[in-house]
């Protein structure tokens, strides 16, 4: 793997565990706040596997290509769910 290739993958696997960390934590101070506690444990429960995993990429300095796909396609179709599912999931659990 070029030297190019291999920064490009330590950052987007980077960029990806922060923003599930950050993830997270916004949804706990949104639960905080008095937004709807059950859909949003539900919903960060991805995030939080992603941030865990990817924590342990960047403890052992270790990446993988697949980490970036599914992190990408996994933010990618809870933002673009995410209002719906919340709603749905409030409905199920009420």
């Amino acid at each position: 793997m070029s030297n190019n290739t291999q920064r490009y993958l330590v950052l987007i696997s980077k960029i990806i565990f922060f923003y599930s960390i950050f993830y997270v934590v916004m949804k706990i101070v949104a639960m905080f706040q008095g937004a709807w506690v059950i859909p949003n444990l539900i919903l960060s429960i991805p995030y939080l596997v992603f941030a865990v995993v990817g924590g342990f990429m960047v403890k052992r300095n270790s990446y993988h290509w697949a980490y970036v796909i599914a992190g990408a396609i996994l933010i990618s179709i809870v933002r673009y769910y995410e209002k719906d599912w919340m709603i749905q999931l409030h409905e199920y659990f009420s």
